[in-house]
């Protein structure tokens, strides 16, 4: 986004977490907050140094328009009620960047709140309000907004694929470097709960004994690891599956080409996981759980989907390492849509189409110091 933002004239500033590279990108200034004690390894979702991290934010926020003038402030995710302060402090305008519909995830890790899940989702719908404009990541919460809210200037901008062909690393062969055997079943991704992990390997245990086949799990931190290796261990495929920790990015393509299926057990949610993109763009046969998080993106003549239970996705599992041409024209058919629909240039023109019109809105008819033809 930020790279678009200034390949389009616009003079970006991104204000971001204490962790991470500086990346050299024209048109963007980082801005880091503080890196105090105990903040590093902030984890997904909500937790206390998360919301420490968010208010040390909002105090270099402030400083930060003391020092310059901004026209627009771009806020994703809970950075929307810092981008809030700043619209009734100094009358920026703001765009409301949804990964996810907050209150859904909070309430789904702290169970003892739903009694307030009112409270949270008015919080949301008058971010949306007040906004100048939003930009859902799915249709699930594209329909969520428009039903409060059906004016609202608003662009649905799914993920694209993250795979990049030009790494100059040197390749890390699996098979050679962890000895597994058969064909090889991957996951890419974060270990937390909703991700389904715990399904994946009761399902992996299920498959017939004499299917010679490893699964290997990318990502996780080392507690999450630890636990699911203990899991492994209690179903009695501990010695097929294999833990590797996380791997950058800029090499996912190396991986997912030596990858005979691609799974994504997710069990919750509703935005599409990122690495559904790059699954698709790597022409290699995607396995996913039959919930609204998936099927908003995949069907059945593109991916296999199976009910979020071990005995379901076992089976479907089956189904992709014995059938493999079916398996191939599926994975074919993925790699065709992914490179039409969820590539660079698609998801550049789109931000360009809506930033064109949302500026035009703020300024009223004005002339534009970047306008650009779409």
């Amino acid at each position: 986004m930020a790279e678009t933002l200034g390949k389009m004239g616009h003079d970006v500033h991104l204000l971001v977490f204490c962790e991470g590279e500086d990346l050299v990108m024209d048109h963007v200034t980082i801005h880091r907050i503080p890196s105090l004690p105990g903040l590093s390894s902030v984890p997904p979702g909500f937790s206390l140094k998360k919301i420490f991290s968010d208010f040390l934010m909002t105090v270099e926020s402030f400083w930060l328009r003391r020092k310059g003038k901004f026209d627009l402030v771009h806020a994703v995710e809970e950075s929307v009620f810092i981008a809030m302060l700043l619209w009734m402090f100094f009358d920026i305008p703001y765009v409301y960047d949804l990964d996810s519909w907050m209150s859904d995830q909070l309430l789904a890790k702290l169970t003892f709140l739903r009694s307030f899940r009112g409270v949270f989702e008015l919080f949301e719908k008058v971010a949306v309000r007040c906004s100048s404009g939003v930009i859902p990541v799915c249709k699930a919460i594209e329909e969520k907004i428009r039903s409060f809210d059906r004016e609202k200037l608003l662009l649905r901008l799914e993920d694209i694929s993250l795979l990049q062909e030009n790494s100059t690393t040197l390749p890390e062969l699996l098979r050679e470097k962890f000895g597994y055997q058969g064909k090889l079943v991957m996951y890419v991704g974060n270990l937390e709960r909703y991700q389904g992990i715990a399904l994946l390997l009761k399902s992996f245990a299920l498959l017939d004994s004499e299917l010679l086949c490893s699964l290997m799990i990318i990502g996780g931190t080392a507690k999450d690891m630890q636990h699911y290796t203990t899991m492994a261990q209690q179903l009695g495929i501990g010695s097929r599956v294999f833990f590797i920790g996380p791997r950058p990015s800029a090499d996912l393509a190396m991986y997912l080409k030596q990858a005979d299926v691609l799974v994504s057990p997710r069990t919750e949610g509703e935005n599409t996981p990122m690495k559904i993109y790059s699954y698709m763009d790597s022409g290699k046969p995607v396995l996913a759980t039959k919930i609204v998080s998936h099927t908003q993106v995949l069907d059945e003549s593109i991916a296999f989907l199976a009910a979020p239970e071990a005995a379901d996705m076992a089976v479907a599992l089956q189904q992709i390492l014995s059938d493999s041409e079916e398996a191939s024209r599926r994975a074919t058919r993925a790699k065709e849509k992914a490179v039409a629909e969820y590539c660079r240039p698609a998801y550049e023109q789109k931000i360009m189409g809506f930033y064109n019109e949302l500026m035009q809105k703020i300024n009223a008819g004005k002339k534009l110091p970047f306008q650009i033809t779409t």
